[in-house]
């Protein structure tokens, strides 16, 4: 599925939190944002997309998680944090190529074709890991380290990026082929930016072979590079992107553009980005997996990032002018996002308040960021109870409707929804402020489910004023708008 993710170390934070953030690129998915109970996690899970049946440990813990309405293809849980103050965020569609797939088949459910054959279960895919994963897991080192061991047993039918974060750590996890993987951790300095493509550009294959600190791959990740001729580096630097990853014309419109635009924004000063003598451009194969961004990385900068859509450049689809360049290159902010979200766990607060979901629904460009307590025992209607149905009554159908209605006005509307924005971001950081504040006075942390209430009122306040100015400025710019004046 296509997506974009943003990985922000501690010391690359402005309030030295730890954040993992992705965009859901679905094709219009329905999605709700709730939590999941112990007692409601099956004992074993069933794929529909692959039909692999997996026995699921006991004991899990309670999560959040953006499932799809719809549950005829799956639960596609996307993204969430759990009790032990664990988020990950599942999964950033990659690229891959033949080299890789053919010495490593991708693990594809296979329907029975004659009589007395018997149905072939695939793997597992971006519709189990969550569900999966994070659920058991206490560490952003054990999320690696429980779906290393799930890739390994069943496989995947589909190449992918995964994210895991703690209060220290990040870690990136890149499938390779069907059953192997490896993965790194983040740099608590640096940011890494990955769209759709294989991503990391360095990988220390002696310390996932040894003391593993931070590196890990399959065991015998070693063997099979060497056993099937797969390294393309030159002398004698390993970077895994130029064994596993892809250098396509389709890359060059489809995922190195974002790449560029994310970097361009965070190391405007400490790279040269455009020009004749720039480092990279937007169709540059080499641009950084991370990078130490000039100034520290906040939320809004994530969200900012999150919603872009070449804003500034010729490439910008809602610019005025025309160079030729406008829309040719896939911006990260598109109309098919069903949900984005911003995993902050925090430090210098309570164990209890740690964890902050940061949740947008729709296309991102459009839309509000809202942050949740995730240490709560349900989420609020407005988040939760989604129906496939349109309805201005929760945040997903009615961030929908906003994007439907500013696309087509994009001039008039961006100043009024990029108040909204600010807004809804400005009276969430307030009302977290001050329960954070009542929290830790009173010791009382079931208030958490309190102030998400009092979040999605706001959310909710703000929404139906902007879609009522929307729908104003939607309507007098009918095509059908006459008076007598226009005679």
């Amino acid at each position: 599925m296509p997506c974009t993710t943003i990985l922000v170390g501690k010391r690359a934070s402005n309030d030295s939190s730890t954040m993992i953030s992705r965009t859901d690129d679905g094709h219009f998915d329905v999605k709700k944002l709730v939590v999941v109970e112990p007692k409601d996690q099956k004992k074993k899970y069933k794929s529909v997309i692959s039909h692999v049946e997996i026995d699921l440990p006991d004991e899990p813990l309670r999560y959040t998680a953006c499932p799809s309405v719809d549950l005829s293809h799956g639960i596609w849980a996307a993204t969430g944090i759990n009790a032990a103050n664990v988020g990950m965020t599942a999964t950033e569609t990659i690229t891959s190529n033949p080299r890789i797939l053919s010495a490593d088949p991708l693990a594809v459910y296979k329907k029975a074709q004659k009589r007395g054959e018997k149905d072939v279960p695939g793997g597992i895919g971006e519709e189990d890991i969550i569900v999966l994963v994070l659920p058991y897991i206490r560490t952003a080192r054990e999320g690696v380290l429980r779906l290393a061991s799930l890739l390994e047993q069943y496989g995947t039918y589909e190449s992918n990026g995964i994210a895991f974060n703690d209060e220290n750590e990040i870690w990136w996890m890149e499938t390779v082929g069907g059953h192997h993987w490896l993965a790194r951790r983040v740099p608590d300095d640096r940011v890494v930016i990955a769209p759709n493509q294989f991503g990391m550009d360095e990988f220390d294959l002696d310390d996932a072979f040894g003391k593993q600190e931070t590196h890990l791959c399959s065991a015998d990740l070693r063997e099979f590079i060497a056993e099937n001729r797969l390294d393309c580096n030159q002398d004698g630097k390993f970077n895994p992107r130029n064994v596993f990853g892809s250098r396509r014309d389709s890359d060059h419109v489809y995922n190195t553009p974002r790449a560029w635009f994310m970097g361009r924004y965070l190391c405007p000063f400490s790279h040269s980005w455009e020009g004749p003598n720039a480092e990279f451009g937007p169709e540059s194969d080499d641009i950084p997996w991370s990078l130490v961004p000039d100034r520290k990385v906040c939320v809004e900068d994530v969200k900012y990032l999150l919603s872009a859509h070449f804003q500034g450049t010729d490439y910008d689809p809602y610019i005025h002018r025309d160079t030729g360049k406008r829309g040719m290159y896939r911006s990260i902010g598109i109309n098919r996002t069903g949900v984005a979200t911003v995993c902050q766990i925090r430090s210098h607060v309570p164990d209890a308040v740690k964890g902050l979901e940061w949740v947008c629904f729709g296309p991102t460009t459009f839309d509000a960021l809202l942050p949740v307590y995730t240490n709560v025992p349900k989420m609020p209607a407005y988040l939760a109870n989604v129906t496939m149905d349109v309805s201005t009554e929760n945040f997903y159908w009615a961030s929908r409707l906003l994007a439907t209605l500013a696309d087509p006005h994009f001039a008039q509307t961006v100043q009024p929804l990029e108040r909204y924005q600010d807004r809804v971001m400005t009276r969430g950081r307030q009302l977290v402020l001050e329960y954070d504040k009542k929290m830790a006075d009173s010791g009382d942390f079931s208030l958490t489910a309190e102030a998400n209430d009092a979040l999605a009122k706001m959310a909710k306040e703000e929404t139906a004023k902007i879609l009522n100015q929307l729908t104003l400025i939607a309507s007098e710019q009918m095509k059908d708008g006459y008076d007598r004046a226009d005679n």
